[in-house]
This record gives structure tokens, C-alpha cells and sequence, in this order.
């Protein structure tokens, strides 16, 4: 199939399959934009990131937190809103505590961000006194979970499956266990975390991983009558939720363009104050005997990266097949000219200009000798 892209950005794409077993031909066009200067709008960058082909992690996969997702997700219904980054003490002065939040259009997450600290055990349990910081990574790492493997004896094990690879979580509260172990650095601002056994939300704005049990049931069930009667298709029960990887509170309806963004103690600067760019990005799949489906990409996933300086914006479109692939030998990308139209309807190889024709036609001279 040959993909057409005259966005200016990255463009891409793969197979998608429906739960009812349908496939969808699946286009991700991806941006990088710079974070404008005050009064500046977002430019492209120079240097785009590449589509993401496979899911990343701070760490070891499984044992870290997920630091960018695959984006060639088959569809998401919602905008996924996420951020890789840090928090910073205001004007750089060393402090305990900040609170950090975005703002991007009517969409609002904020909580605060703790300087390390650890459980001190005896007659009671109870944090430590925070170290001062000033700049500090925010990462479901150091987010309220984990794992309590601290016993000795393995069937006394459990996970904070809300955020396995989390910090703080015990369910065993024997001191021995306990004591001197680490505390999160983020939690909510109305609920400070207390006790090691709590159920404290995991305050981070990345990416939740795809086996955390806020996500896991939109997966559907995988047991033997799946594997006798439905293998190799997605179970009955599958929701395309499941292709959300933002946590639900970072899911907004499909941005238009135009909506402001703030950054809140996310940057040395301490704001950071921006509009999301306006782009229309058409898709066209031309089918076979000259049938042909227009559609509009919706922007579907947003990363920003202030600690980088860019943010990417992540456009979707997708066709479902009849049969398979082969039926769309063509897809175009972004718009094109009318010349360029009118040379696909004649059936002739266009030239946007003098210079390209006189070098195609050098290149087959060559050729030729």
C-alpha cells in the first residue's frame, strides 16, 4: 500500500481488528511541536519524534512505570492527555512540597509533589519529614503502590494493582517490615498519605499500564472456552476502552484546536501558558476501481514533554476492509493540489513544479544509457 503524507509531520500505518472480529486499515499521523515562548504559538520542530512501535518503560518492562505507549492504537474514543516530566520548586528554591497541574481546555489535574521520605515504624506508623528538593522526576515510579514482597515467605506477597511499580504500599504492617522503607513523592492534595495499607490513588500523569486493574477488565476474558471457540479473535466481552492508556481523569473529548494549555510548576519558569494548534488533517483511502472515502483524523493522543521543551499530537483515522489490505492500494494524507488531483484523475504522474519534471526526466535519460 503506498501512504501519501503531505502533512508535514510523521505518518503511518497497520492493522486494526474490531471486537466482532472485523479488520480496520489503521493511519497515525504524529507532530512534534515546540513549547512557544510567552506571546509565541507552537512551531513544528525540526527533529520529529518517530512513531512509537512498541511500548516503552522507565525501566525493565513489567517492573517500571509505562513511559510512552504504542501509537498505533486501532482506535480511542476519547483524547488521551499525559505528560512526562518533572516538578520544580518555584524560582528554583529548595522547598518540601508543590503543588503541579495542567489545564488543557475545561480539563483540570492537579496534586502535590513530596520531597523523599520514608515510614518510620515503632508503637505506630507514620511519614517522615520530607528532604527538600528542587526539581523532582513525577513518574507512577514514585507513585503510591508497588509491591509488599518484604516477608520472608513468598505466599505472603501481594500488589497494589492500581500501580504495581509504585512505592509505600504495604499490606503486612509488622514494623520489622515496615520501617525505613520509601514513601511516595506524589499524592492527592485533600488526602495526604497516612498509613501503609491505605487506598491511596496513584498521582502521576503518565501513561497506566495495560495490566493495572483500572484497565485490565476492558481486556476481556481470556479462559478456555475463548481458546476453543474464538482464538485468534478478541473475546466477546473486549471494550475498545482498553485502548485508552491514560487514566480516566486525563480522557477528554476529541480537542478541535485552540485550547489552552497550562503547566503549572511543571518548568523552571514555574507556568507555562500555550494554545494547541489548529490543523485539519484529512485522510483519503482510495479504493480499487477509483472508489474513494474522505474522512477527518481526530487528534486522540497528547504528550507533552516540558522537561524537553516539545509536545506531540497524535491524529487517527481508519477504514474497516472487506476482505483485507489490498483493497485501499493508496492513501493519502493531508491535502494536495488541484493539480495533483486533476493528474491522478488523468491517470498521469504529477510535477509540482518545472525543476521536478526536468530532473525526472534526467533520472530516466540516465536510466536509459
Amino acid at each position: 500500500m503506498d501512504l501519501i503524507n503531505s502533512t508535514g509531520m510523521l505518518a503511518g500505518y497497520t492493522m486494526g481488528m474490531k471486537p466482532d472480529g472485523r479488520e480496520l486499515l489503521v493511519v497515525a499521523i504524529k507532530g512534534t511541536f515546540t513549547i512557544p515562548k510567552p506571546d509565541e504559538k507552537p512551531q513544528l520542530a525540526e527533529e520529529q519524534i518517530p512513531l512509537i512501535m512498541a511500548d516503552t518503560f522507565t525501566g525493565e518492562p513489567g517492573f517500571s512505570a509505562p513511559l510512552y505507549e504504542v501509537d498505533y492504537a486501532p482506535i480511542r474514543h476519547r483524547c488521551d492527555v499525559l505528560l512526562n516530566g518533572s516538578a520544580y520548586a518555584p524560582q528554583g528554591r529548595p522547598t518540601r512540597m508543590v503543588q503541579v497541574g495542567i489545564k488543557l481546555g475545561t480539563f483540570i489535574k492537579t496534586f502535590n509533589v513530596v520531597g523523599d521520605r520514608y515510614w518510620k515504624a515503632g508503637l505506630t506508623i507514620a511519614p517522615s519529614q520530607p528532604e527538600e528538593f528542587t526539581v523532582m522526576p513525577i513518574s507512577y515510579d514514585n507513585a503510591f503502590g508497588g509491591l509488599d514482597n518484604f516477608h520472608d515467605d513468598k505466599n505472603k506477597h501481594s500488589a497494589y494493582m492500581l500501580n504495581p511499580v509504585g512505592k509505600g504500599y504495604h499490606q503486612l504492617l509488622d514494623s520489622y517490615l515496615v520501617d525505613g522503607t520509601p514513601i511516595p513523592n506524589t499524592e492527592e492534595i485533600n488526602r495526604p498519605i497516612q498509613i501503609p495499607n491505605d487506598d491511596c490513588k496513584p498521582m502521576a500523569f503518565g501513561p497506566v499500564g495495560r495490566g493495572w486493574s483500572q484497565r485490565l477488565p476492558y481486556g476481556g476474558t481470556y479462559d478456555q472456552d475463548w481458546i476453543d471457540n474464538t482464538f485468534p479473535f478478541l473475546p466477546a466481552d473486549f471494550n475498545e476502552a482498553y485502548y485508552q492508556a491514560a487514566p480516566e481523569d486525563q480522557q477528554i473529548p476529541y480537542p478541535k484546536g485552540g485550547e489552552e494549555v497550562v503547566l503549572v510548576n511543571l518548568s523552571p519558569e514555574g507556568r507555562i501558558a500555550f494554545s494547541l494548534p489548529t490543523i485539519d488533517v484529512p485522510v483519503v483511502f482510495f479504493r480499487k476501481k477509483g472508489e474513494r472515502h474522505e474522512t477527518q483524523a481526530v487528534l486522540d493522543t497528547i504528550v507533552l514533554e516540558p522537561d524537553k521543551g516539545v509536545f506531540c499530537l497524535t491524529w487517527r483515522a481508519s477504514i474497516p476492509l472487506k476482505k483485507n489490505m489490498f483493497e485501499i492500494p493508496q492513501v493519502l494524507a493531508g491535502k494536495m493540489s488541484r493539480g495533483w488531483w486533476r493528474a491522478r484523475e488523468l491517470g498521469k504522474t504529477y510535477y509540482p513544479s518545472l525543476a521536478h519534471l526536468a530532473k525526472a526526466n534526467k533520472t530516466e535519460t540516465e536510466e536509459d544509457v
